[in-house]
Parts: structure tokens; C-alpha cells; sequence
């Protein structure tokens, strides 16, 4: 089975509803997803947002935040993880932040992504981050950092329903 058809199953089996902040991977995890017959159910939204100033202003990432830690962070990634959650009736959220390449940007190696799952339980939520570098052309880096995101995402709502904190 595809990424996508496990993710949906996941999704449906343990009544999870799926919104994204996306910023390198541009709207793919939504993409791959919604080629899923059925994954509507699923899927409540997904937020596309590359510049500084849209992760402020639509998902309220700290302006400190990103002075602080770099876009490319698994702090920025945190944030954005829970800004889209903020006026969501999702449950879970995935945020991508990163370098696709093919050049380094501020020192931070290309390939680089940060990736943050955030839950809603009750009026608690619990977050879980990583970060990874991946090797490939910039569309190689996109599709591997999609995959992953979706790989990882029963992961650590596992250990969540197991009683670990992010």
C-alpha cells in the first residue's frame, strides 16, 4: 500500500481529522492525500506558507521565534504545527518548514527539513519534532520529505495514545 492509503486508513481507524502547515513541501502532503478515494473525511485543510511574514500572520509564529531559531527550525516547525490546529476542527496537524536545495541557505545544509505532528486532546496538545536531511535534486528532497511526514505521523500519535509527551 501507498503512503497515502495507509495514511487515510490510519486516519479513519483512529478517527483523526488532518489539517497541515506546509511550507517546503508546498502543499503535497494535502496533494498526495486527497488522490486517496474517501480522504475528504480526513482532511480538514491545508495552509501553504513560505515567507516569514505569512507564518506570523496566518499560523502565529513568533516573529522572536524565527529570529531566534532560523524559518528552517524545528521550533518554527512547532509553531506552525500548532497555529494550524489554532482554528482548526482538526485533531492532528503536520508542518514542514525547510531547504529543498540545491544550494546551503544561512549554513544550514540543503536537504534540511523540520517537521513538527501536533494533537489536539481535549483542550491539551501534545507535539512531537524532527529534524532530517535528505539527499536529492530539489524535487527528490520535496516528494522524501512528503513521504515522511506521512510515515511518522502514526508513529507519534502511538506513542501519544501510549502516554509520552512530545
Amino acid at each position: 500500500m501507498p503512503i497515502a492509503d495507509d495514511t487515510v486508513e490510519y486516519l479513519r481507524d483512529n478517527a483523526l481529522v488532518l489539517t497541515t502547515a506546509e511550507s517546503c513541501t508546498a502543499g503535497k502532503i494535502v496533494t498526495l492525500l486527497s488522490e486517496v478515494e474517501g480522504s475528504g473525511e480526513f482532511i480538514e485543510c491545508g495552509y501553504v506558507v513560505y515567507s516569514p511574514q505569512a507564518k506570523q500572520r496566518v499560523l502565529h509564529v513568533s516573529p522572536r521565534t524565527i529570529e531566534t531559531f532560523n524559518l528552517t527550525s524545528v521550533e518554527v516547525a512547532r509553531e506552525m504545527a500548532l497555529g494550524a490546529l489554532r482554528d482548526s476542527t482538526a485533531n492532528v496537524a503536520v508542518a514542514t518548514t525547510g531547504i529543498l536545495g540545491p544550494e546551503d541557505v544561512d549554513g544550514i545544509p540543503a536537504g534540511t527539513i523540520c517537521f513538527a505532528w501536533a494533537f489536539q486532546t481535549g483542550a491539551e496538545h501534545c507535539l512531537f519534532s524532527h529534524e532530517h536531511r535528505f539527499i536529492g535534486s530539489r524535487c527528490e528532497v520535496q516528494t522524501q520529505a512528503t513521504e515522511y511526514a506521512l510515515q511518522w505521523l502514526p508513529h507519534f500519535h502511538r506513542r501519544l495514545m501510549s502516554g509520552e509527551q512530545g
